[in-house]
């Protein structure tokens, strides 16, 4: 006598594919497709694109943006910002003997109430010595401060990402000790205003 046999149903073929979109500060891009049985599985989801892929110039390959899932429009993935991180190996390739890395890590809240988590980091031309690197520190935190209070969160996060925030640092340290390079090494989106 044969054995009924029991069809296996393939469970990927139960999922629809959702698109998933950037935010529209940063042009509603689409960044990549995702599967889900249903659409609430995909809210909370953390997806990471590169500056590079965003913009088409590889330049910037090195730098990471986070976002999370937060909303379903039909097919489309809603994204938020949460973050943005510098690639480790870009780092380290920035890192060089005989010179200072000055680090400083500061909570800032934007004109529009937002709170975000700010770490630049300052490369020098040469070894400078502990009250240099002091004031290099006072002076980067002055800056991001004071761009932070002046800016929404949306102009803010433009700035770290793109670099002009590093160059005003830059310029505004410069002159206490020869800076190499200034970078936005980390951002996190920490509180949002209440609606």
């Amino acid at each position: 006598m044969a054995r009924k046999v029991q069809k296996k149903l393939d469970k990927w073929k139960s999922k629809s594919w959702y698109n998933i979109e950037t935010p529209e500060f940063i042009g509603r891009n689409n960044i990549g497709t995702t599967m889900a049985e249903e659409p609430e599985q995909l809210i909370g989801r953390i997806v990471e694109a590169t500056v590079g892929d965003l913009t088409n110039d590889f330049s910037k390959h090195n730098t990471k943006l986070k976002f999370r899932i937060n909303d379903i429009n039909g097919d489309v993935a809603q994204t938020l910002f949460i973050g943005h991180e510098i690639t480790t190996d870009y780092l380290r390739s920035i890192v060089k003997r005989q010179t200072s890395r000055i680090d400083t890590n500061l909570k800032v809240t934007t004109k529009d109430g937002y709170t975000v988590r700010v770490k630049p980091i300052c490369f020098t031309v040469k070894r400078a010595r502990t009250s240099q690197i002091e004031g290099i520190r006072e002076v980067m935190d002055g800056t991001v401060k004071e761009r932070a209070s002046e800016l929404n969160f949306e102009q803010f996060v433009e700035e770290a990402i793109m670099g002009k925030l590093s160059a005003t640092i830059y310029r505004n340290a410069k002159n206490i000790y020869p800076l190499r390079r200034v970078e936005i090494r980390k951002t996190e989106v920490e509180g949002i205003p209440a609606a």
